[in-house]
């Protein structure tokens, strides 16, 4: 698809690479509504997108469902399995990047069969009848394998006369039954660490999203167990400046944005983990309160070299943290992207990830992520792993309401550069005035100033990264400020958005030169 400005009444898709936004489309023209289409993309990018995203994977979610008016998280990632104690792991400096140890309980199917059950219209074998079709056009050795799990799984939802009674066979076969036998015994045979229950008992959970207001905006994020609560740690911060007296190349526009995701980072390697085994102090984190005593750290001409995380048990600016050892070796794999809208006001935005171990499936076809990496072995630390936790990860869709309307959502890929970047494009909107595809075609700037979340790299101290076509200008002004800059050709995130316009029509964008394609109908 070219650039040139795109609408639609109807619907809009936004994914990855070319099949799963047709995919999606599909579903919106048999009838179906926002969520049916966000599953079929999904379900097709572990398909076409199989390096960045993989059927054992995971995929946090946010749905806005106009029928209740609310917006609701989908937990798509998945547990450390029962044996993944921080024993496992002795004499370690971190959990293992690749091969079969860091696998995650795989949680993208049994969030999918949820999100479907629950704010969906269509079946298991509608929404993936397109990732069927891709399948069988053959390109992996473990294709037929996978074809043949997804048809035992439509087999079991055909045995079923009500459609949620169909979703949870699907559910039940994959997680309880014959296939998650295959894959615990696969799992087992290559030195994994699952038994029977940690599918067993796996379960998806709709959960409460955390929530930030930024200038009559309200922006939402899933909880602490991902990165996404930094985005309106940083959105906090800056509205204490006044953005639209510059432009988004302005040289001080992207030292405020950098200092201020360097606090919101910091605070986000010392605090953030799975809410179920720790307390993230989320209201006092999330609070304007808090970000005032952040912001007054900034020095407007000059960069921080330091990596300080605030104090929010006592509501302080500064507070005082003891990192583990870093493991010094990381490795930043890619993800991909899904979001989608309807005429009836739903909207669905997605983060599918996994990238696969390297390690041949077995019978079912189903490569397991690595997911695990992202845990630390650092006793006493909120993301310390721990079995049956979810690791804190960088996965992280935005969804944005105004004035109790839709107003954007934003789907991006890239690790920690990934609220950087939705950061980017949403300011770029309501800021700027830029439409979605003006957002994601100008300069891309981000930091490595934070604790890395890939086996925990160290600080990039005073980092910034920006693609080439900054000017010499910025980048001189940057560096005289302090900034460590580093210039890329091609910067490591991919991104998409729709924006709900007031004609009631939806506006995808996104990065068509990363191969990430739009579609409206």
């Amino acid at each position: 698809m070219n650039k040139k400005k795109v609408t639609g009444k109807n619907g809009a898709v936004a994914a990855g690479r070319a099949g799963s936004e047709s995919a999606g489309i599909r579903m919106l023209k048999a009838g179906g509504n926002a969520i049916d289409a966000g599953v079929a993309s999904v379900l097709a990018l572990s398909v076409t997108d199989h390096d960045q995203f993989c059927f054992g994977g995971e995929v946090p979610m946010l749905i806005y469902s106009s029928k209740d008016d609310k917006v609701f998280a989908i937990s798509g990632m998945g547990t450390a399995p029962q044996k993944a104690s921080i024993d496992m792991f002795v004499g370690m400096d971190a959990i293992p990047g690749d091969g079969i140890l860091p696998a995650a309980v795989p949680s993208a199917l049994a969030t999918c069969i949820l999100a479907l059950d629950k704010f969906g219209t269509m079946s298991f074998a509608e929404v993936v009848e397109p990732t069927i079709e891709i399948l069988q056009k053959g390109g992996q050795e473990w294709f037929p394998r996978l074809r043949n799990t997804l048809d035992r799984l439509i087999d079991a939802e055909k045995g079923e006369k009500d459609r949620s009674a169909g979703l949870e066979a699907v559910r039940k076969l994959f997680y309880e039954g014959a296939i998650a036998d295959e894959i615990v015994s696969w799992n087992q045979g290559e030195g994994g660490l699952f038994v029977k229950d940690d599918l067993a008992n796996y379960k998806a959970q709709i959960e409460s999203p955390v929530h930030g207001t930024y200038r009559g905006y309200d922006v939402y994020k899933c909880g602490f167990w991902t990165q996404g609560p930094s985005f309106i740690q940083a959105l906090n911060i800056l509205e204490g400046f006044e953005l639209s007296s510059m432009s988004n190349d302005d040289p001080e526009y992207i030292h405020l944005v950098i200092e201020s995701l360097k606090l919101a980072f910091a605070d986000r390697d010392a605090y953030y983990g799975d809410h179920e085994f720790v307390s993230a102090l989320e209201e006092i984190l999330l609070s304007k309160e808090y970000a005032d005593k952040r912001r007054s750290l900034i020095d407007r001409n000059k960069a921080s070299l330091t990596h300080i995380p605030g104090d929010p048990w006592k509501n302080r600016a500064l507070g005082k943290v003891e990192f583990g050892k870093h493991a010094f070796v990381g490795m930043s794999n890619d993800t991909t992207t899904c979001t989608t809208g309807d005429q009836f006001g739903n909207m669905f935005v997605a983060t599918p990830s996994g990238w696969g171990s390297g390690m041949k499936p077995g019978s079912t076809g189903v490569v397991l992520g690595t997911r695990l990496q992202s845990f630390n072995l650092w006793e006493g630390h909120p993301n310390m792993i721990k079995p049956g936790k979810r690791p804190r990860i960088t996965l992280t869709p935005t969804l944005v309401m105004k004035d109790g309307k839709p107003f954007m959502t934003i789907s991006v890929a890239g690790g920690d550069q990934q609220d950087q970047t939705a950061l980017q494009i949403f300011l770029n909107v309501v800021e700027f005035g830029m439409t979605p595809q003006e957002s994601a075609d100008t300069t891309r700037f981000g930091t490595n100033h934070l604790i890395g979340s890939f086996r925990q790299t160290p600080v990039a101290v005073g980092n910034i990264v920006i693609e080439d076509t900054a000017t010499e200008k910025t980048i001189k002004i940057l560096q005289e400020k302090g900034h460590n800059v580093q210039k890329t050709a091609v910067f490591p995130s991919q991104a998409v958005a729709i924006l709900w316009k007031q004609d009631g029509s939806l506006e995808p964008g996104g990065d068509l030169r990363k191969d990430k394609h739009l579609a409206i109908c």
